[in-house]
């Protein structure tokens, strides 16, 4: 009995052993301890880590602007050419022209490189002097941009023409020089000062002193007009185009768009 007992429990120990070799593991004077590192890193399956994804490529990008100076109103055009250095072709993708909009850079038009030159044109009309870049995206290339340019805008006779438009309904006031309310000479004055940066004072006949004396036959829209009594100005304007000038006629009108009633009147250009 006591032999039976003594070969069942030889045979559990040496089952128990085999289970713990088996597990990576051993029994030693009663204690589990683990496997050897290099044991255990034998029977671990080595994953393979994926690479990288291949590096993109920076194109080529240049532009060109059309003018650097230009007149409100005007156009703007930058021709770009984008190409791949690793075929000197085209690189397909996308180029934006943008302009420095306080303090932000605002994008302006937006054109896809398509011909085989790799060149695009890309257009705008801005209403104040900015800084200009380019900027272009493609699919396996690197961003790229331009550096900034400045585009210097001029006042011209459309600017002067837009501000007027937009006091039209203005009520007269004598001596008013505005925002809100204007006599004539105010009204010419508070224009030319806001659209271009021209001081002007606050008399027609004083008016009529200033800026480059033009011929009636040659008046251009934004010249100002000074209506006369001899040689005496009374009355100012600005010219609209069509026989027409904007104005703030008298007491108890508006300002608004007024056909030329006399022809006694002198013409100056202020702005080009």
């Amino acid at each position: 009995m006591h032999e039976h007992s003594s070969r069942h429990r030889r045979r559990t120990s040496r089952g128990a052993g085999t289970v713990a070799l088996s597990l990576g593991l051993c029994l030693c004077a009663g204690q589990l301890v683990t496997a050897s590192p290099a044991a255990a890193a034998s029977t671990t399956p080595v994953v393979k880590v994926a690479s990288a994804a291949a590096a993109t490529i920076k194109p080529k990008l240049s532009a060109k602007a059309s003018t650097r100076s230009l007149k409100w109103g005007s156009t703007l055009k930058v021709t770009v050419k984008v190409i791949d250095p690793r075929t000197g072709k085209i690189a397909k993708g996308t180029v934006r022209l943008q302009g420095l909009v306080g303090g932000k850079w605002k994008t302006w038009d937006t054109e896809k490189v398509r011909n085989q030159n790799g060149t695009v044109t890309l257009k705008a009309a801005p209403k104040n002097t900015y800084y200009v870049r380019t900027i272009f995206n493609g699919s396996g290339f690197n961003q790229v941009t331009t550096a900034k340019t400045k585009i210097t805008v001029k006042a011209s006779g459309a600017k002067i023409l837009a501000e007027a438009k937009k006091h039209k309904g203005a009520l007269y006031k004598y001596g008013a020089s505005g925002p809100k309310r204007f006599d004539c000479s105010g009204y010419t004055k508070y224009v030319y000062k806001k659209a271009a940066g021209k001081k002007l004072p606050h008399k027609a006949n004083s008016q009529q002193k200033y800026g480059k004396k033009v011929a009636k036959s040659n008046k251009k829209v934004g010249d100002l007009i000074v209506f006369r009594n001899g040689s005496y100005g009374y009355h100012a304007g600005i010219y609209a185009g069509n026989g027409y000038i904007y104005d703030s006629p008298h007491s108890g009108a508006r300002v608004g768009k007024h056909k030329i009633w006399s022809n006694n009147y002198v013409v100056r250009r202020l702005v080009a």
